[in-house]
């Protein structure tokens, strides 16, 4: 089969409570329909331009041979690799799908400096770059854009060959990419980011880097019909209503790869579920784990886990004591079921699952930052070479880099998480992500780990618009080599910081802890971090 689920426990009793009336309210075949209505009417507006992923297979299908064909074009130009300029759901949705495929593609989320220069240093020459924005404004992207025109006009390439632009038509990008000669692909405008696997911001770059896109069309279509019938088997409503309907609500979702084929589906679905549900005080928090995290050995009521595996079994309701949520299928029909869930728990959860209200103030306040160009708050103490910040709860009762970290932990309530955050070189320093474990096992409480600025873009609206239980630890580092934007008054080492400095004061604002560690010499200052916190 294409998708299978199955459950257990809290999350079983969540299914054959609720199902039931969610096929009685036709709740598959309205979202299949494309009916606004469905959560309510302060929603309405929004969900009225929003539902074009439910059709995205068949508007997508005349796509896949135009990608082939340029596909074919770019070799024939010597173009062997694939960068992609994106963020949020625009650039994790190529990433899945590529690694899955075992194919490469260069995904550059990141305004870090030293990111972006090893990604032009990388066979520019062979490169192609497809910029995928809906409007074209996202500040990183048009970032992205600019320094690679640059570098492509600076060794003799016309950047005309070797920019492919994905955004929605008649959107500031869609006409500055036309007149420039750059090759577009347009995407259905009635469908967000988030929900956008299916559609030209999934497929166009997973394609050019060498994908079989109709494959993954294929899989997704074999589960349309069972999404779209009200049937207490519909995997949508099933996995919508186990996420989302426990009672009392297990708002903390683990998400667990346990063997299977897919690569970094995870990741997608954390920052699709964090968007979508995350506001007005509420939401479901992804926390993705792998199956040697501390969180999935302790006994934390609220978290609910939701196992990727390669055979879910052919029963929905599983007799076993774990308590959990099992899925298998092929990447296509995963992506589609998950679409499907995450708006069946926006209804569950009586919200809107398609805006994201708080993102924008991160943005906000990091132009404000840009514009005013105010000098750094100095450190309140620096330990080591690392810099330390943060807001009074968190700084005034610290004296050294542990006890600020120890303060922090002390501020997590019973019911709370903790978030990471790294505004760090990723391709450089992909070992700070060890510290998530090991804060995990010290704290007993969730903790997410996000790659500073992407998650701005996904669960960046969870930790603003959700529950008020997050505590924050941010990581920041002074790049040793900063870089120019062209035809910018600023440059990425300037836009990475107002962007952590920005999203830092607007979680302050909400009354969130925050600690601020900049490290000024990442390779030495790693060892002295994990110490600390070890």
């Amino acid at each position: 089969m294409s998708f299978r689920i199955s459950v257990s426990g809290a999350a079983a009793d969540a299914v054959r409570r609720t199902v039931p009336g969610l096929v009685s309210d036709l709740v598959a075949s309205g979202i299949t329909a494309q009916d606004p209505e469905l959560w309510g009417p302060a929603a309405e507006e929004e969900a009225s331009k929003r539902l074009g992923w439910t059709e995205a297979v068949a508007i997508s299908r005349p796509l896949v041979p135009e990608i082939e064909a340029l596909r074919e074009e770019l070799e024939a130009d010597g173009v062997t690799h694939i960068v992609l300029a994106a963020m949020g759901g625009s650039s994790l949705a190529p990433e899945v799908i590529t690694r899955t495929a075992r194919v490469e593609l260069t995904v550059l989320d990141s305004t870090e400096p030293g990111q972006v220069r090893a990604a032009l240093a990388d066979r520019l020459a062979e490169s192609a770059l497809v910029v995928s924005s809906k409007s074209g404004s996202t500040a990183e992207t048009d970032s992205q854009r600019r320094v690679y025109e640059q570098a492509f006009r600076d060794a003799g390439i016309d950047p005309a060959k070797r920019i492919v632009v994905v955004t929605d038509p008649g959107s500031p990008l869609d006409e500055s990419a036309r007149a420039a000669g750059y090759r577009v692909f347009n995407a259905d405008p009635n469908v967000g980011g988030r929900y956008s696997a299916l559609t030209a911001f999934g497929l166009v770059p997973s394609g050019l880097a060498g994908v079989d896109i109709a494959e993954v069309l294929d899989e997704a279509e074999t589960i349309e019909l069972s999404l779209a019938i009200d049937s207490p088997e519909n995997p949508g409503l099933v996995l919508g209503a186990a996420i989302a309907a426990t009672a009392p609500l297990r708002d903390k979702l683990a998400i667990v790869a346990d063997g299977t084929h897919i690569v970094g589906f995870a990741d997608w679905a954390e920052q699709l579920i964090a968007e979508s549900t995350g506001k007005e005080g509420t939401g479901i928090l992804p926390v993705v784990l792998d199956v040697n995290s501390p969180e999935l050995t302790a006994d934390l009521p609220d978290v609910q886990v939701v196992r990727l595996v390669d055979d879910a079994g052919d029963e929905i309701f599983r007799n076993d004591t774990h308590g959990e949520i099992r899925v298998s299928g092929t990447l296509g029909a995963q992506l589609l079921v998950w679409e499907y869930a995450t708006a069946v728990a926006g209804r569950l959860l009586g919200i809107n699952p398609f805006d994201q209200p708080d993102v924008e103030s991160a943005k906000i306040a990091a132009r404000g930052l840009l514009d005013a160009r105010p000098e750094p708050a100095p450190a309140a103490f620096v330990a080591d070479g690392i810099e330390v910040r943060g807001t009074p709860e968190v700084i005034g009762a610290s004296s050294d880099l542990a006890s600020a970290i120890e303060v922090l932990l002390e501020e997590l309530p019973a019911n709370g998480y903790l978030s990471v955050q790294a505004y760090v070189d990723r391709v450089a320093h992909p070992e700070v992500a060890r510290i998530r474990d090991l804060l995990a096992a010290r704290a007993g409480r969730p903790v997410t780990f996000g790659w500073g600025p992407r998650f701005l873009h996904s669960t960046g609206q969870f930790h603003k618009g959700g529950p008020a239980v997050g505590v924050f630890l941010q990581i920041t580092e002074q790049p040793a080599e900063d870089l120019e934007i062209p035809e910018r008054p600023f440059t990425f080492g300037e836009l990475i910081a107002a962007q952590a400095s920005g999203d830092a004061s607007v979680l302050a604002d909400h009354g969130r802890p925050v600690l601020t560690l900049t490290l000024t010499d990442p390779a030495a200052n790693l060892a002295t971090l994990f110490d600390a916190v070890g």
